[in-house]
């Protein structure tokens, strides 16, 4: 009598544990569920070169001394407020570094003047236009993407550039 009095107690005592478990591990998971339902996603900016016909594509890749490369600059703001800008345009060379914080050894060829978007606008530039004074198989053309403050003190955000084979 014993033993099936202590199985009975055991089954109990296992039915507890289960039923404590899954209390536990659905209040967990709601707390997931809730915490990603009322955290906003990060917010973010696009940053991009656009062709002579503004689009994101079939970017030239060879040009002659002089000539004119034309292109657009597009920013667009998701940050869930204002975003203050401009855009550094940087001609680089062989000798010139990218990296995730900016160029070095570029030199700078012209600058947007500031710019302020609201949350979800967008902005293109007017077509710009760079050239390169000299020959060479791998001539960069930059676009540094600097957040200005209330201070007017600059933050780098992005940087793109593409290579050309100017001849």
């Amino acid at each position: 009598m014993n033993e099936k009095f202590d199985k009975i107690n055991e089954k109990n005592q296992f039915d507890k544990l289960v039923k404590i478990s899954l209390i536990i591990g659905i209040v967990v998971i709601s707390g997931f569920i809730i915490y990603y339902l009322f955290t906003p996603e990060p917010g973010y900016v696009t940053f991009g070169i656009l062709n002579s016909d503004k689009e994101a594509e079939n970017y030239p890749t060879n040009a002659t001394v002089g000539e004119n490369i034309s292109f657009y600059i597009s920013v667009g703001n998701y940050l869930r407020r204002d975003f203050n800008f401009r855009v550094e345009i940087l001609q680089g060379n062989n000798d010139t570094l990218l990296t995730s914080s900016g160029s070095v050894n570029a030199s700078s060829y012209f600058n947007t003047s500031v710019t302020s978007l609201n949350h979800k606008m967008q902005w293109i530039s007017e077509m710009l236009n760079i050239s390169f004074p000299l020959p060479g198989s791998n001539q960069f053309m930059i676009a540094e993407l600097k957040e200005i403050d209330f201070a007017f003190e600059e933050t780098f955000i992005d940087i793109l550039w593409l290579r050309f084979n100017i001849t």
